[in-house]
């Protein structure tokens, strides 16, 4: 069986909506990051950047989750745009791995988790973040879904990151902002496959504490500043 290693961060729930909408099954393997279960050498043989997600089906391991989405859509031949829009499909995924989620990582990290206020880094990353998901909700405009005029493996890569746009943009104000991808996120939230995705969310007590473990852990650059 498909062995599926999450957190309860924005890339891991959006393989686990698919797996959900997919059917496939799989056996769940919480990788508690704030205990630093992600360095774990036995982790790091999967994945040698230490993220989650990760998927192990049979010979095959794929980390990244966009990489994850593209290898279970074609595996399936599920949630797979029309052959003609292959290329926006990609394009837009890609869009979301590179400009949505690292922009919108860095602009959470800065506002809630750094030793200190950086005016010029919350300022950029708080810019960057608006400006990508303003791209995104333009491109929404008129349409129902990201493309195809059908439900996705694109949109749940949206869904994965739309569910931190409160904590990444200023509070829950910045729907108001971004009314396309607001609907998008709310349709799919009323999905059934969401249902079971917060059903797995439940399954594991994740650490929640931000401490000192919890910050060697997340944040490891931090003790350079500490050694200095």
């Amino acid at each position: 069986m498909l062995k599926f290693y999450y957190s309860l961060a924005p890339n891991p729930m959006k393989v686990a909506l698919f797996l959900e909408e997919a059917g496939l099954p799989y056996e769940a393997v919480p990788v508690d990051t704030r205990k630093g279960e992600q360095h774990a050498p036995a982790f790091t043989a999967l994945n040698p950047n230490a993220k989650v997600p990760v998927i192990v089906d049979g010979a095959s391991t794929v980390f990244d989750s966009s990489a994850i989405l593209l290898y279970l859509a074609e595996k399936s031949g599920q949630f797979l745009p029309d052959a003609a829009e292959r290329g926006a499909m990609l394009s837009w995924l890609m869009f979301t791995a590179s400009g949505i989620g690292p922009f919108s990582g860095q602009s959470v990290h800065f506002k809630h988790y750094a030793p200190e206020p950086y005016p010029y880094a919350i300022n950029r990353y708080d810019f960057e973040a608006w400006r990508h998901w303003k791209i995104l909700n333009a491109h929404l405009a008129g349409k129902p879904w990201m493309v195809s005029g059908r439900y996705t493996l694109l949109d749940m890569a949206v869904w994965g990151w739309a569910r931190a746009v409160p904590s990444a943009l200023g509070g829950a104000e910045a729907w108001e902002q971004l009314p396309h991808v607001k609907r998008v996120f709310d349709a799919i939230n009323a999905r059934p496959a969401v249902q079971r995705v917060n059903v797995l969310r439940e399954r594991h007590a994740f650490k929640t504490e931000m401490d000192d473990e919890a910050r060697r852990a997340m944040f490891p650059q931090n003790e350079r500043l500490s050694a200095g």
